[in-house]
Formats: structure tokens, C-alpha cells, sequence
């Protein structure tokens, strides 16, 4: 099902998702839904409360709850369609692989840049956080070390043109 869009909000850019979830993220996810469904008959007796009131052109609180209630339903589908399509990264098989020492999603890696150590831990975009030491796996930097090894070097052309050389130092 599909929420009806006025035109104003059609030119909206909709927002794509990364499938790539902790378990953690996941359960949060799960939960915020869960929250949401319980706002959503609440806020619809409100705008059916509201609409018995006459004119719907110049009742600025049905307008109001209508608009309420229709972010509520299109942040449902968004977390019913991420929650459907979820790729959870499974710690088994990141501790399978980090024994072949690959970066991939999940794996937690130890850079050196100019004698200067930096650990970061590749995710999915939903999660990312780079001043945790959380990056995405669709990130410049994350996409770069993907199926690297230890010992390797990656080199990122930044947008002013500079070019940062980091040395993989580990992998867990």
C-alpha cells in the first residue's frame, strides 16, 4: 500500500536505504516501529475527530493531524520496507572471514595515516557515524578498504584535491 502524496511533496528526493544492519540497529528499528504503530490509531481518531468539525479548508488542526498522520504512515512503510529487506551482519561470518584477514562489513580496522592510528569499524550508511569511528561501507574511505588486507595501502582523493595514504595495520 502506497501513501497518497500531495504535489508539494512529490518533489520530495525519497529516501533510499542502505540493507546492511546490526543486530543492534535491527532491534532498534523493530522497536521504533512498534512505538509508531501504537501512535497511529491514537493520531487517526484525532483527524477523524477533528474532520467532524465542517469546513476541512479552514481547519487548520485537521490540516494539522492530517499531516501528522500521513508522516506517521510514510515512516511505517520506510521502516516495514528496511525491516523486509534487512541484511543482518552476522558475527559469525565476519569472525570466519577476519580469519582469512579481509575487510568486509562488520570487521573493525585499525588504519595508520601519517604515523597517526585510526580505528574504524565498517557498517551499514544507516549506522554510520565517523566521529565514533563508525563508517559506512558506501563511504569513500569504506568502499576503499573492502577486500583489502592487512599490509595494504589505500589511497583516498579527498574533494580539494588531496590525496590521504592509509596502511592497514589490523583487522578484527
Amino acid at each position: 500500500m502506497q501513501v497518497p502524496r500531495r504535489k508539494s511533496e512529490q518533489s520530495k528526493i525519497r529516501l533510499q536505504f542502505d540493507p546492511y544492519l546490526s543486530k543492534n540497529k535491527y532491534n532498534q528499528l523493530v522497536d521504533s516501529l512498534k512505538d509508531l504503530k501504537k501512535s497511529q490509531p491514537q493520531l487517526a481518531s484525532e483527524v477523524k475527530r477533528l474532520a467532524s468539525d465542517g469546513d476541512f479548508s479552514e481547519n487548520a488542526g485537521y490540516q494539522l493531524a492530517k499531516s501528522q498522520l500521513r508522516t506517521l504512515n510514510s515512516k511505517v512503510l520506510f521502516l516495514e520496507k528496511q525491516l523486509k529487506y534487512a541484511i543482518i551482519i552476522d558475527d559469525n561470518i565476519i569472525n570466519e572471514n577476519s580469519k582469512q584477514k579481509k575487510i568486509q562489513i562488520g570487521s573493525q580496522v585499525t588504519l595508520e595515516k601519517q604515523d597517526k592510528i585510526k580505528e574504524y569499524t565498517i557498517l551499514g550508511s544507516s549506522e554510520s557515524d565517523p566521529s565514533s569511528g563508525i563508517i559506512s561501507h558506501l563511504s569513500p574511505l569504506g568502499s576503499l578498504l573492502i577486500g583489502k588486507k592487512i599490509g595494504d595501502k589505500v589511497a583516498l582523493n579527498t574533494e580539494n584535491k588531496k590525496i590521504q595514504s592509509y596502511t592497514i595495520k589490523q583487522i578484527n
